[in-house]
């Protein structure tokens, strides 16, 4: 590590000469900022590694929503659904609860910065000669990760839900899942910025998760909802993957055109503003510009002082 060094300082008193004094203070720079990043992120990983009963936990809650929610109310949407050996709600429901497993991950793992804190570990990061955005980001990034390898985890089970293991497919969804991993992640680092106490982070978190799990649209088609619950669901950045998901994942069903068109028009209508249909690009776009801010504000108030 490069090193700004002081000029050598003698001192003397009374005809006795002291040891000279070398001081040495490392530079700051992008190269240190970058590898401040690096540690950040791994240290996430270590953590994660070494906890296995965390990596087990935060399957479950999925896994409950998409076996036995999705065989259960099967019961019930069935006389909305195609008629097809091949489809069933466990395939409607599937790209949310995929999204599901990252979000409870990425927001609870900015969880461990109020952990930090309450033990005083936090304090000895941020006295570190680096700054405290690359902290943050290493944050960010060590969080979508994790986040990100347990949703693919669960992309394993996708047979179970009669998606077809198509790379194109596995690769696109892996992507939506490192861009909303990213979001989530920056958004409980937003939150996680100023909280005290572990207890309130878990509480505001717990009050906040579920809300944004429901609007995103993962259990039920974003149309004929009433005009304030419509806009709830466009201001919740879980719906702009949660739609491109499930419409990629109907894309690459083995069904008749018929049926296709049908899912297409009724279970997976696309996101809308007012009537006009958001593309693609630009959902992605906003989920990524959403993740991008909420870690800008995070960093700002990682700069005041702690």
């Amino acid at each position: 590590m490069a090193m700004k060094t002081t000029d050598p300082v003698e001192v003397s008193s009374a005809g006795a000469v002291i040891d000279r004094i070398r001081v040495t203070t490392p530079d700051r720079g992008l190269r240190h900022d970058l590898r401040a990043v690096s540690i950040v992120w791994r240290r996430e990983l270590i953590r994660f590694r070494t906890d296995r009963l965390r990596a087990i936990t935060s399957l479950v809650q999925p896994f409950l929503f998409l076996f036995i929610l999705g065989t259960g109310l099967s019961t019930l949407a069935g006389g909305n659904l195609p008629q097809s050996s091949t489809f069933d709600f466990k395939t409607f429901i599937y790209p949310g609860v995929l999204a599901m497993s990252v979000l409870f991950t990425a927001i609870f793992s900015a969880g461990s910065i109020v952990w930090d804190r309450e033990f005083g570990f936090l304090r000895e990061i941020l006295v570190a000669p680096v700054s405290r955005g690359a902290i943050v980001v290493g944050k960010c990034l060590g969080g979508a990760t994790i986040a990100t390898f347990q949703g693919v985890i669960f992309l394993c089970l996708a047979w179970f839900a009669h998606v077809p293991y198509n790379p194109v497919l596995i690769m696109s969804l892996i992507g939506m899942m490192l861009l909303l991993s990213f979001t989530l992640t920056a958004f409980g680092v937003m939150m996680a910025a100023r909280i005290r106490q572990f207890q309130a982070f878990m509480a505001l978190t717990q009050m906040l998760v579920m809300p944004l799990f429901f609007l995103s649209g993962a259990l039920y088609p974003l149309t004929g909802l009433p005009a304030w619950l419509t806009v709830l669901t466009r201001l919740d950045p879980l719906t702009y993957v949660v739609g491109p998901m499930r419409h990629l994942v109907f894309s690459h069903l083995n069904v008749s055109a018929q049926i296709s068109a049908i899912l297409n028009t009724h279970l997976a209508p696309g996101i809308t503003w007012d009537g006009w249909a958001v593309p693609l690009w630009l959902s992605l776009g906003i989920v990524a510009v959403m993740g991008l801010g909420m870690m800008s504000v995070a960093i700002a108030e990682f700069s005041k002082t702690e």
